[in-house]
């Protein structure tokens, strides 16, 4: 952070004034990164919902209409840690503005695109401003709020990205149906451009450093990071579920391009990712965390529906209310979870949350063949608040103590591993369940089939959380050695 300027005494009635002053321009700022937040959430689940609209209008696919959604979702998982990265470099600040103004004028071009291809090729574009928005939100936090509210920011942003993820399938369900498809895009703009003069107005100035202090951008780390983990997310969404020997091709190339990483971060005089970093038990442990609770949650939303309408017999109409509950209580209890690692403590709550989740998971195994819906429901309000809780804490432990020319890049981490979890929880999770079900095709299983598969896979579920349990203990025994990345103490 930038040291003030000593310019003689500064009484109390002078500090008062000086933070009456800033409180409002930090909340006006923590309102743009809230949108940021809530404007990518949002980019990822409004489009699935038009999907059949959209195929119907173009005369397309399903094959073809579903790059829709992967053009956005690959330019996410491939991007985000190089942009981090060049947050750090060129001015986190800057870029944000960029990564805003980008996905506000994609969100454009693909309420007016013609084809399906440029829409396609918006789509990817909007992918990028949003991979922008996500590695640099949590980055530009600690700039801006004291660090002993970090936890309350985290949690208002874990809240933001919930409505994003709750709100969009049925607001574009609403939008199709009064406005068409063009309107789930477009309603994205005036959101934009709002988001665009908050930040341009309230956030902070990004540091001024001599051009030779500056590192450089690794380019041949950022293309090769970007194919490998092209590959890898094609290998997990390609096929519908059946690991085919194309999936299988993508994943060797995937790990012959981490193994060509590794060598070429090793020698290269600025890398994206400094390998010594993984060194640090903590954040080597927060990232195997995240991933592990991102393939759970993914197993919620990949397994629930099935569960839901095969075993239960329920209409799709409550199957989407049902559906909503679990984001809608992720975005009630954000806030309070930010505030309640603020006030005991990030490592400690890190802790709490998982053990939340595994009871949660014990109970979507258990409960809804016991008590049905009821039991169901009963479990995700365990499971979602349990989840809050860790990212919140999760995210706190790794970014409080950062240094500042590292934040873009270890917030890209952050976010990569939950976006590398969602996609193997969805692949992965998936394969549990229908294996578990003993069924072919899981779309006609019967209901006790399906149930069974339900009981497995959240057992499983249970144990990925325990191995997140394990991780975080070790991770708090060794904690007090090694330093945060970045050279925090």
């Amino acid at each position: 952070m930038l040291k003030p300027i000593y310019a003689g005494p500064i009484n109390a009635e002078q500090a008062v004034v000086g933070n009456a002053e800033r409180a409002p321009s930090v909340r006006w700022a923590l309102t743009s990164l809230s949108l940021s937040m809530l404007l990518s959430s949002l980019g990822i689940s409004i489009a699935n919902v038009a999907l059949p609209t959209l195929a119907q209008a173009f005369d397309a696919s399903f094959q073809d209409v579903q790059w829709i959604v992967l053009a956005y979702l690959l330019a996410i998982t491939t991007l985000v840690v190089s942009v981090g990265r060049l947050g750090d470099i060129a001015g986190r600040r800057r870029l944000l503005l960029a990564g805003l103004f980008l996905f506000t004028a994609a969100s454009a071009l693909c309420g007016v695109a013609p084809t399906l291809w440029l829409l396609i090729a918006a789509r990817a574009a909007q992918g990028l401003g949003a991979a922008i928005m996500m590695a640099l939100t949590m980055a530009v936090v600690g700039e801006t709020v004291p660090k002993a509210r970090t936890g309350s920011a985290m949690g208002l942003l874990g809240t933001m990205s919930a409505i994003g993820t709750a709100l969009g399938p049925s607001l574009g369900g609403l939008l199709i149906a009064g406005a068409g498809w063009r309107a789930i895009f477009l309603f994205n703009v005036p959101l934009g451009l709002l988001a665009v003069v908050l930040a341009y107005r309230y956030l902070p100035a990004d540091r001024r450093e001599p051009k030779t202090d500056r590192a450089g951008f690794d380019v041949v780390g950022t293309l090769l990071l970007a194919l490998t983990l092209g590959a890898y997310a094609l290998a997990m969404t390609i096929g519908h579920g059946n690991f085919g020997s194309l999936n299988m091709a993508l994943l060797v190339a995937a790990t012959f391009g981490a193994g060509f990483f590794v060598l070429v971060e090793a020698r290269v005089a600025s890398p994206l990712i400094r390998l010594a970093e993984f060194r640090n038990a903590l954040l080597s442990a927060s990232l195997a965390m995240n991933a592990l609770v991102a393939t759970v949650m993914m197993a919620t939303l990949v397994v629930g529906p099935f569960y839901l309408s095969r075993a239960l017999g329920l209409d799709a109409a409550v199957v989407g209310i049902v559906m909503s509950i679990g984001p809608i209580i992720s975005a009630l209890s954000g806030v309070p979870a930010g505030r309640i690692v603020d006030r005991l403590g990030a490592p400690f709550m890190v802790i709490v949350g998982l053990i939340g989740m595994a009871a949660g998971s014990i109970g979507l195994s258990v409960l809804p063949t016991m008590f049905g819906i009821t039991g169901y429901i009963a479990a995700i309000a365990i499971l979602t608040p349990g989840y809050q809780l860790f990212q919140a804490a999760n995210n706190s432990v790794v970014m409080t103590d950062i240094r500042p020319d590292r934040r873009g890049v270890i917030s890209g981490l952050l976010n990569l591993s939950r976006n590398l979890g969602l996609i193997t929880g969805a692949s992965v999770m998936g394969a549990v369940f229908a294996f578990a079900s003993v069924a072919i095709d899981i779309t006609t299983a019967g209901s006790e089939a399906v149930a069974a598969g339900m009981r497995i896979t959240f057992a499983v579920a249970a144990i990925l959380i325990v191995v997140a349990l394990a991780i975080a203990a070790g991770g708090r025994a060794l904690a007090a050695r090694p330093s945060l990345p970045g050279g925090a103490s």
